[in-house]
């Protein structure tokens, strides 16, 4: 009866196919029995949904251990979707949401080499300043919010790379140019999760900035709220990190991160 019921709602039919590649995907290799006890499900509805699996070309069984797993047609499906992935139209709600809530200007940048490049800018909506940056503008990544973002998720040795390979210019009397400084900077985006540009870049302008993780966790994007230091205080940018860190949870976990 049980079967027959469940067998007339494909919902339940349909998340109980996807609790069980979740549960591969997550553990490897499992037996029947372990996945039945795992998910508290009837050791033959997990054999149905396995069959399923394997028919569609989803999952395949060991000969010798009789255990389950994925196939690669799961990661090949994942590579397609990540191939038609727009970053930029899936982020753009984001930003504007940011820009609705701050009134400042928002940013997103992609990293390039030691540089990060502007790829999309939203102008304030208060005030009359407008900041310097422009898309497809190309910047150091070591005296810029969204570029420390970056840089705080990569590997020291890689941190340097960038760091030698940069021109290290004092763009104002704030801008980092000593390597043990921007090594603390990077510690506390670390600890804090996100960057800050304390006029580093231009005098009179602050920013708060966090990366973008995408899939395998990889870092290429981050994007920023900038305005005047009489508009971002200290006390308003405490605020808005709620917000920032909101954003890239949400949207990091929409191109493809997961924990």
């Amino acid at each position: 009866m049980a079967e027959e019921k469940e067998a007339k709602n494909p919902v339940q039919s349909a998340e109980r196919i996807f609790q069980v590649m979740e549960m591969l995907a997550e553990n490897g290799e499992m037996g029947l029995m372990e996945i039945s006890a795992a998910l508290g499900l009837h050791k033959s509805t997990v054999h149905r949904l396995l069959m399923s699996l394997i028919y569609m070309g989803y999952a395949k069984q060991d000969e010798g251990s009789q255990k389950y797993m994925l196939t690669c047609k799961v990661v090949s499906m994942s590579g397609k979707i990540l191939e038609r992935m727009d970053i930029l139209q899936i982020a753009r709600p984001y930003l504007e949401r940011l820009s609705d809530l701050s009134g400042e200007t928002v940013h997103l940048v992609q990293r390039e080499g030691n540089n990060i490049l502007y790829v999309y800018k939203i102008e304030a909506k208060v005030g009359t300043i407008r900041m310097v940056s422009h898309v497809g503008m190309v910047h150091p990544m070591y005296c810029s919010g969204v570029g420390k973002a970056i840089m705080a998720t990569l590997p020291e040795r890689e941190v340097r790379a960038i760091w030698d390979g940069s021109e290290i210019e004092r763009h104002t009397d704030k801008t980092i140019v000593d390597y043990d400084r921007l090594q603390r900077e990077l510690s506390e985006v670390r600890r804090d999760g996100y960057a800050l540009d304390d006029e580093e870049n231009e005098k009179g302008v602050r920013c708060i900035a966090a990366c973008l993780y995408g899939y395998k966790k990889e870092v290429t994007h981050a994007f920023s709220i900038s305005g005047p230091t009489s508009r971002m205080t200290r006390e308003r940018v405490r605020e808005l990190a709620v917000d920032v860190k909101k954003v890239q949870e949400e949207l990091s976990r929409e191109i493809g991160y997961y924990k």
